[in-house]
């Protein structure tokens, strides 16, 4: 641009004799710079590169402002970046904002990767805790079989039965992990007494456990198996947020297409900053415990059956209640 504002000043001051070719091919020679020239009384002599002639007088008043002028003689050119220079300049920041993605989809990919890996791991210990569990748990069906040959009436024998086939149950649950369960019609309420039957068992007969159902059976599809599991764990949840002494009440009904089970305590309740962290990996307020039940809960109702899990109501001190929703 100064070289260009030289050009038109020695335009200015050219006489008769002056050879111009040079000087007008650097002046017509600029056709991507927009420039305004203004007379010494500030009014608008010409302007080259503006697409919109009306926009002028509001360019000029752009250009002052950022001090993009230079001063020929009784004039003054006023001037702005040219479109190509304007690109350059956002450029790097296109650049940046493109390498800034790449990071974000590599750390996304690597994160995934790393959780599939560990995800895999789960699995297998899953799988090999079941296979293991196996043999001893057929010898011990073998020797509860023998004992009930041998002492027909005595009654604990029924009840050594029951966890035998409880333990056969854990070990199907576990060589389930990382498949696909697989979903059909069951009946909720029998899968709420089972689950009080064997809680009031296998409780301090200072835990008071009831169930409220209602008179005809709500189906849905599901594994058994997993939402027994579900339901048990938010029992016995409830177990260790009352120490031992208070009321547990499993409650089902129907709202239009869905069947709604609720788990209520009147435990010790949830801190409402920690409500919404109950499903995390990891997350536990006991002092032992791996904080998995809730998050593997949470996963079962959810990814495999499509439905919802959540904490409805809790208050330190009062009691807690959970939320399972499935369709019916």
């Amino acid at each position: 641009m100064e070289i260009w504002a030289q050009a038109l000043r020695s335009l200015n001051t050219a006489d008769e004799d002056t050879d111009l070719t040079l000087v007008l091919s650097v002046l017509e020679g600029n056709n991507t710079i927009p420039v305004i020239v203004l007379n010494k009384q500030g009014e608008i002599y010409d302007f080259r590169n503006i697409e919109d002639s009306s926009s002028v007088s509001t360019y000029v008043k752009t250009m002052k402002s950022k001090g993009d002028t230079i001063v020929v003689d009784d004039q003054l050119v006023c001037y702005d970046d040219s479109l190509m220079l304007k690109r350059l300049s956002a450029w790097p920041y296109v650049q940046l904002g493109i390498v800034f993605i790449l990071v974000v989809v590599a750390l996304f990919a690597l994160l995934a990767s790393k959780k599939a890996e560990q995800n895999k791991v789960w699995v297998g210990l899953s799988k090999e805790t079941a296979h293991q569990l196996g043999t001893p748990i057929s010898s011990l069906m073998a020797w509860v079989e023998l004992l009930k040959e041998n002492y027909p009436g005595d009654e604990l024998i029924p009840e050594m039965d029951k966890d035998v086939k409880r333990l056969e149950l854990v070990a199907e649950r576990f060589s389930k992990i990382g498949s696909l369960p697989e979903l059909v019609d069951g009946s909720l309420n029998e899968v709420l007494k089972r689950v009080t039957d064997y809680m009031d068992r296998r409780t301090s007969k200072k835990v008071d456990i009831s169930f409220n159902l209602p008179v005809d059976e709500v189906i849905v599809k599901m594994n058994k198996a997993l939402i027994e599991w579900v339901v048990e764990n938010l029992c016995k949840n409830a177990v260790d947020a009352m120490e031992g002494d208070g009321k547990i009440e499993l409650l089902l009904f129907e709202e239009e297409d869905r069947a709604i089970v609720e788990v209520k305590d009147n435990g010790k309740g949830i801190k409402k900053k920690d409500q919404k962290n109950v499903f995390t990996p990891g997350f536990t307020t006991k002092k032992r415990g791996w904080g998995l039940g809730l998050s593997l809960a949470k996963r079962i109702v959810e990814e495999y059956h499509k439905g919802k899990i959540f904490v409805k109501y809790s208050e330190p001190g009062v009691g807690t209640t959970f939320r399972i929703e499935l369709s019916k």
